[in-house]
């Protein structure tokens, strides 16, 4: 079976049917070739309703989780968004072609230059890959419209939702309980950020944003 032919199956299979039907999304992942952003052994299962690593820490989602994400961000056309842990740069590509500018953070040169060097090769002019601590997200280009999270979190740092615009949203999935997170969409509204509930995921974590344990007797 061809990748084209592939990721429509996907997008029919397990992208609208979970209420991602939105016609600028389901284009976006049509737009993205998904095969180029997971390593070359697993290229064949790239659109299978699998979790790949492409990286230490670093996994591409199940499509359904990735696409009902995007959708609780609600990423407009003249957004500005900082995706976090991007990893491969798959969420970021994705996002290209939603918004007006989207900057991948990762913490390695060596991720960076790849993420780079796929934007280039698949034109994605609007995607750029940029180094830096993901805790600390990017003080020096905020305010986002929107901050897109690629790992399962415990906790969500202050330093991201600091760098929101006003009604700016930031998407993570939280993790509750072990074998439990839910999707939430984080909005700031003045000096408050508010969160609204979405959907129950249970994809990679980011084991950095982990509770402190509490010290007991």
């Amino acid at each position: 079976m061809s990748f084209d032919a592939a990721r429509e199956i996907m997008v029919d299979s397990q992208i609208r049917p979970n209420d991602v039907s939105d016609a600028p999304i389901v284009s976006a992942f049509l737009r993205t070739p998904r095969e180029a952003f997971v390593p070359n052994s697993r290229k064949s299962v790239a659109y299978s309703e699998l979790e790949i690593a492409t990286s230490p820490g670093r996994s591409l989602w199940i499509p359904r989780d990735t696409g009902k994400l995007i959708k609780l961000a609600a990423i407009r056309p003249t957004d500005i968004v900082l995706v976090i842990g991007a990893g491969a740069g798959y969420e970021a590509a994705l996002i290209s072609h939603l918004s007006e500018t989207v900057i991948a953070l990762e913490e390695t040169t060596e991720l960076v230059d790849a993420m780079s060097e796929r934007f280039a090769t698949l034109r994605l002019d609007r995607a750029v890959a940029v180094e830096g601590n993901i805790a600390a997200g990017l003080p020096d280009q905020a305010p986002f419209d929107v901050i897109y999270v690629c790992g399962m979190v415990e906790t969500v740092p202050d330093a991201w939702t600091a760098q929101l615009a006003d009604g700016g949203r930031l998407a993570t999935v939280v993790m509750e309980r072990e074998g439990l997170g839910r999707g939430k969409v984080f909005t700031k509204a003045g000096d408050t950020v508010a969160a609204r509930d979405g959907f129950d995921a249970f994809p990679p974590k980011f084991e950095q944003f982990n509770r402190k344990q509490a010290f007991v007797f």
